[in-house]
């Protein structure tokens, strides 16, 4: 009977649909003021610049950072591009740079961003991409968000 419970209970997760929101827009805070990143720099493994944190994104229900939202290129924010990443992608936090485990060139060709546009499909899509499991799946860990050195 528990198999069966657990099972209903994953198909029921699955329909749910998943919002996420810019933290920028909701007016809540972090539980603690080291973990809001945004402002930082954002580099790869090989310390090649990406962009800048301008917003992590949350999800509607638990309230946990799902994505960062990095600005790359532009002029006084005008132009640039933005990318979400996993936070999955997170290496480490060191001093005010956030450092990711893939390259620039691969977020550089990651799934457009149009905040106009995302829905799950896109967020699923995103995380294929990056090769992890969307925080809605089956047996989905937390990254232990954010990860200082």
């Amino acid at each position: 009977m528990q198999n069966q419970s657990t099972h209903q209970d994953q198909e029921i997760q699955d329909e749910q649909q998943h919002y996420l929101l810019k933290l920028s827009d909701t007016g809540m805070t972090l539980s603690s003021e080291a973990e809001d990143i945004r402002g930082r720099s954002v580099v790869d493994g090989n310390g090649e610049d990406v962009g800048a944190v301008d917003d992590l994104m949350i999800d509607d229900t638990e309230k946990k950072v799902r994505f960062i939202r990095v600005s790359s290129g532009g002029f006084l924010g005008m132009g640039a591009q933005k990318f979400l990443i996993p936070v999955d992608a997170i290496k480490q936090i060191k001093g005010d740079q956030v450092i990711v485990s893939h390259n620039r060139e691969q977020i550089a060709s990651s799934p457009a961003y149009d905040p106009d546009v995302v829905d799950e499909k896109y967020y699923n899509n995103l995380y294929g991409y990056y090769g992890y499991r969307p925080f809605w799946g089956v047996g989905y860990m937390y990254p232990g968000y954010p990860m200082y050195l």
